[in-house]
């Protein structure tokens, strides 16, 4: 399918109309004119209680008399009781390595102040700021400041004590009303019906037998490949996919619409941007993730969808990953745009198992079949006209947002192998043996055969 030919002055047009003059700015949303409620979160580890929570925009203001937004700053509070017998001291670098210090965030509000203000604005920033050492029976309060993040944020806590650490996992929403997961209600979705607690092979065949593709809204066209599927409750994907550096997504509406074409039209960042509407189980998806790159053109992104069955007592979300290289004006999507996907899926795919690995919230895995096969002879089309190519699988991970699992405890359900996303089919394969010179290196660039004895910089040693 292809889009019909339009002059590019008909796009300008559209998106000047919808921006108002071709405003490409920003709008900030603040919570604090809609009463949302901040969401805090709490854990105790070895008799030390951490709580936490985001300011709004509102709220910041408030508390510092300045706007923290201006400057592109959020304002994190921290709590901590030391009920236990050890001094710990607060690693800063390990919550944001782009936190700033009371000082400096001052200063970016002092060049307008003299004398006493800007005394005053100085001293407020120290005295708001969180200690770094607890001693044992303290209890110490105060705010750490950090590059804003939209809708929420993961914040790895971690505390340093003279021969132990301790470690501190949250994911904090901030909702303002424009995000998709704020409306979730998950035990609404089938209220009335049974969801089926499946095993695990139950499982894999019903995996087996979802529809390929997402759809319309009138089912009448195949889109992206549905290529993914999670086993937990919304709290665990939520916390997991925070804590791998996926962010949540605005809902559709006008504002966010001309913030969308804004981006487009000035290549800037968009890292909460809405997510196009795509169709399973007769309903738009449940919730988007993304993670963005420095413009709106690229991204990684999530659809996601509540399954009509359980495994485990644990919820199934269906969905469908992919990556988003560009964007092009189409009829066809309620922003008036969309992205341009990668075809390889497969890699997105690939990318989004690798963030979980990372983050340590990744239990075990699978790939089921499922999904469409194609390859770059005969590839696949989504709704949109983009071609894509895919192994046919479907990602199976089981996330916890609350525990970490290291790389060599992670269980994975041989259920099907998933062949290198990377290798095309035609690609040329080195092989390990004698006289293959096989290599993708430079005319005149040689590596030396064996390493030829030269010093190993990872490890500073010598190769034998």
């Amino acid at each position: 399918m292809s889009l019909p030919e339009r002059p590019a002055y008909c796009w300008v047009l559209a998106a000047c109309l919808l921006l108002a003059g071709c405003g490409a700015s920003t709008p900030r949303q603040d919570s604090a004119q809609g009463g949302a409620s901040n969401d805090f979160r709490t854990q105790t580890r070895h008799d030390v209680t951490v709580s936490t929570t985001l300011l709004t925009d509102g709220q910041a203001r408030q508390v510092y008399g300045v706007d923290l937004a201006d400057v592109g700053l959020q304002a994190i509070w921290l709590r901590m009781e030391n009920r236990s017998d050890h001094s710990h001291w607060l690693l800063v670098a390990a919550l944001d390595a782009n936190y700033f210090a009371p000082g400096e965030a001052a200063a970016l509000f002092t060049p307008g102040l003299m004398g006493e203000d800007e005394t005053r604005l100085v001293q407020r920033f120290n005295d708001l700021a969180m200690p770094l050492k607890s001693p044992p029976g303290a209890i110490t309060e105060g705010y750490v400041l950090a590059p804003r993040h939209e809708g929420g944020r993961y914040l790895a806590v971690t505390l340093a004590g003279e021969k132990h650490s301790l470690h501190f996992d949250f994911a904090v929403t901030l909702p303002d009303g424009t995000f998709d997961f704020e409306s979730l209600e998950p035990e609404q979705i089938y209220a009335g019906q049974v969801r089926p607690d499946l095993d695990l092979d139950a499982l894999q065949a019903r995996l087996r037998g979802l529809p390929c593709c997402t759809t319309d809204k009138k089912a009448q066209g195949q889109g992206d490949p549905v290529n993914l599927v999670f086993l937990g409750n919304l709290g665990d994907v939520l916390a997991g996919l925070s804590r791998a550096g996926w962010s949540f997504t605005h809902k559709i509406n006008l504002d966010t619409v001309r913030r969308l074409i804004g981006a487009g039209i000035s290549g800037g960042a968009y890292p909460v941007a809405p997510v196009s509407p795509l169709y399973l189980f007769d309903r738009p998806q449940d919730l988007a993730l993304q993670r963005a790159r420095n413009t709106i053109l690229q991204r990684n992104h999530i659809r996601l969808w509540l399954a009509p069955f359980r495994h485990q007592e644990r919820s199934v979300w269906v969905g469908q990953v992919s990556r988003d290289v560009s964007i092009k004006p189409t009829l066809r999507s309620p922003n008036f745009v969309t992205h341009v996907i990668d075809p390889n899926v497969d890699e997105a795919r690939e990318n989004l198992l690798q963030s979980l690995m990372l983050a340590g919230v990744l239990q075990r895995f699978a790939f089921a079949a499922g999904a469409p096969v194609g390859d770059l002879d005969e590839p696949r089309k989504n709704l949109t006209g983009d071609p894509y190519i895919s192994d046919g699988l479907r990602l199976v991970a089981q996330v916890s947002g609350r525990s970490t699992t290291a790389l060599g405890d992670i269980e994975f359900l041989d259920w099907q192998d998933s062949p290198d996303p990377l290798l095309a089919p035609r690609a040329r394969r080195c092989r390990a043996v004698a006289g293959d010179d096989c290599t993708f290196l430079p005319p005149g660039v040689t590596p030396p055969s064996g390493n030829g004895g030269q010093r190993d910089v990872a490890t500073g040693g010598q190769n034998p």
